[in-house]
């Protein structure tokens, strides 16, 4: 993480800026021809040769390429402090090598050039510092700051510890073994010494060496920590830095193992400008390359490699001591590329199969993740468990600790299934079905395997998938029992209302009628009028149960139905609506009982909000049997229409539920132009 950049530094122009901070890469970049020169014109023997120990220029090179990432990493943020200590660790090596080539070129047996006595001080003992920088770099990578709490105080520490062993390097004298004989006259090879500490330079080398190794494994320890605490894009730069580890350890056992020309230098170079080069791009590009899949094929390679030169020399071991005899050079060529014939494909399928399944799971294998998911879920009943089995399925297949599945249910209540314990830190993906989300996947948030490149999400869209299809199983069920339940609620309830109305309104009518008509056949003879008036009562009450019968049939179904049919029943509300009304529908459709029923109601409802609501000057009903064998039903006024942000009333959410429990849908919409459009669809055939 960056600082931000202060409002002053924000308005300065860019070109400003770029010049600014390239001052120093360039001048890393410039000492390259300045050492090649010196060294082309130096002495192939004398002092200069025997202290320099050859051309300075490739170490310089090492600093121009130093110079030229940290450029790139400044260029894009100014003010990003890894990209200031890789400019100066840049800037150490170019002078550490323009001194060398200077001390080879100037140092002569009875002269020496101007500033030689700095040139030595410089390349023997201040060079000791170049080590503390790169573990100063190793411990700010990538925030460009030391990690918080307790680890920052102790990179604090362990840097001055290697401050403090820089010291010991500059203020030994030279004695013994650390002198250099034959000097010129005026050039003073320990200017920085302490003569108080003659004598005991071995002491003083081994407190500074301690410290230099304890200050710079200090910072590889720092890298582990901070890799542990890193997650998302940190975690992915930290993962490149690893990347360059590796590439640093496979060159030095081929230098080791192989008779490289120039390995040493071979090996310092890679070693010095592979992680910064990879820190470079982590900072400036961190997805050039997916990460993952290039970490792990790095260490594939790696690991194929060290197990090939073993087996090399193991079997020339072996060689060695059945023919009791050195083997030439020929020979020694074709065993080793026999080996690596016979050796590579298979240890590289294995090792390949096994480092990808310890770093990323299973996810290599795409069809087996998803195929074997798809029969354990065809085999498994249970919602539960087919959920069970989605977590374990992802939990192998991306080699994660933790994987849990929330699928929403009715009421507010969610079914959860968990695999592995919960970390401190998780993400959730969202599980839809249909452009709907059902449910969620939970997964870690940290971990070498958390972050998914475009194959691997991919593959979790498959078997997120599955697990859409087992938690939609799931609601579906949930909704048919659901339904189930109302359906058996609604017919007790329906006849109970039936049979209160029977037994407690036409059972006591009907007996109060029988017992009228019995008192009226009694007195007819006797009073005549009395019989009359009794008789006129009965017939008053008869029509009551006539209209009490009449309101029961047609709550059961309305009786417009039966005489005149869907189409005459809905013009017959038309003549009611307050509102004009344009009926458009064929007079010959016939129809199932039930969708004659739903459209009926659907239809009512709507025209009912159109007189209520709409504030409409007209209306459109149309009603039309579709080419998919569905029934068509639209109403449409010309009204204020329904605002977005309004919530759907009863009204409006029975007319989706009796389109539903047919199968069918109901569609509400506000055209631009005004007014609303209610548009029912109602399959005409009950699917198998």
């Amino acid at each position: 993480m960056t600082e931000p950049v202060p409002p002053q530094a924000a308005t300065r122009p860019r070109g400003l800026t770029v010049v600014a901070v390239l001052v120093v890469p360039a001048l890393c970049v410039a000492m390259v021809p300045i050492a090649s020169w010196l060294d082309m014109g130096a002495p192939t023997s004398g002092p200069g040769y025997d202290v320099a120990g050859g051309a300075g220029w490739p170490w310089t090179l090492i600093g121009a390429l130093l110079g030229v990432l940290a450029g790139i990493i400044l260029v894009r943020e100014p003010r990003q402090r890894v990209g200031w200590v890789l400019a100066g660790s840049g800037l150490f090596w170019a002078l550490d090598g323009l001194s060398q080539s200077y001390i080879l070129s100037g140092l002569r047996e009875t002269e020496a050039w101007p500033g030689m006595t700095f040139a030595l001080w410089f390349l023997n003992r201040f060079g000791s510092y170049l080590t503390s920088v790169t573990a100063v770099l190793v411990m700010i990578f990538p925030t460009g700051r030391f990690l918080p709490g307790r680890w920052g105080t102790a990179s604090w520490v362990a840097t001055v510890a290697m401050v403090v062993s820089g010291l010991c390097f500059l203020v030994i004298p030279a004695d013994g073994d650390r002198a250099i004989p034959d000097l010129p006259p005026g050039v003073d090879e320990d200017p920085t010494s302490i003569d108080a500490l003659a004598g005991h330079g071995d002491q003083v080398v081994t407190l500074g060496l301690a410290l230099g190794i304890a200050g710079f494994f200090f910072a590889l320890l720092t890298v582990v920590v901070r890799y542990r605490r890193s997650a998302g894009l940190d975690r992915d730069r930290m993962r490149w830095l690893l990347w360059s580890v590796i590439v640093v350890v496979a060159v030095s056992i081929a230098t080791l193992a192989f008779s490289v020309p120039d390995g040493d230098f071979v090996g310092a170079v890679v070693a010095s400008v592979v992680p910064p080069m990879a820190m470079t791009i982590a900072i400036v590009r961190p997805a050039l390359v997916p990460i993952q899949d290039l970490l792990a094929r790095t260490s594939v390679l790696a690991a194929v490699f060290a197990v090939l030169v073993a087996a090399d020399a193991l079997v020339l071991g072996l060689f060695t001591l059945l023919l009791d005899d050195e083997l030439t050079q020929a020979q020694v060529v074709g065993v080793v590329l026999v080996v690596s014939v016979v050796l590579y494909g298979p240890v590289r399928q294995r090792l390949s199969a096994g480092v990808r399944r310890v770093m990323l799971g299973e996810r290599g294998n795409r069809y087996d993740a998803v195929a074997g998911l798809a029969s354990t879920l065809e085999n498994t009943d249970d919602t539960a468990e087919q959920l069970a089995e989605v977590a374990r399925a992802v939990a192998s297949a991306f080699a994660v600790p933790f994987v849990s599945v929330e699928v929403d249910r009715g009421h507010g209540e969610r079914l959860v299934t968990t695999f592995g314990e919960r970390p401190a830190e998780v993400r959730t993906l969202p599980i839809t079905w249909r452009d709907t989300t059902i449910g969620r996947l939970v997964l870690p948030a940290k971990g070498l395997r958390s972050r998914l490149t475009v194959r691997d999400e991919e593959l979790l869209g498959d078997l997120v998938r599955q697990a859409a299809t087992a938690a939609r199983t799931s609601q579906l069920a949930e909704e048919v029992q659901r339904s189930r339940e109302r359906l058996v609620t609604a017919r007790e309830e329906e006849r109970r209302r039936i049979r209160r109305d029977l037994h407690d309104g036409f059972g006591p009518a009907l007996s109060g009628i029988v017992f009228q008509l019995e008192a009226a056949r009694m007195t007819v003879e006797r009073d005549p009028a009395r019989a009359q008036a009794q008789l006129e009562t009965v017939s008053s009450q008869v029509q009551e149960v006539v209209a009490d019968v009449r309101r029961l049939v047609h709550d059961l179904r309305p009786p417009a139905l039966d005489d005149r049919g869907l189409v005459g029943a809905l013009r017959q509300q038309a003549e009611h609506l307050a509102v004009p009304l344009d009926v458009s529908a064929p007079e010959d459709l016939r129809l199932p009982a039930a969708v004659e029923v739903a459209a009926y109601r659907i239809a009512g409802e709507a025209l009912t909000n159109v007189a209520r609501h709409a504030g409409a000057n007209g209306a459109r009903l149309l009603v039309e049997r579709a080419d998919d064998d569905t029934l068509v039903l639209e109403v449409a006024d010309d009204g204020r229409g329904i605002p977005a942000d309004r919530a759907a009333g009863v009204g409006l959410a029975s007319l989706r539920e009796r389109a539903a429990e047919l199968g069918g849908t109901t569609v509400i919409s506000s055209p631009p132009g005004g007014g609303t459009v209610v548009r029912a669809r109602l399959p005409l055939r009950s699917p198998a």
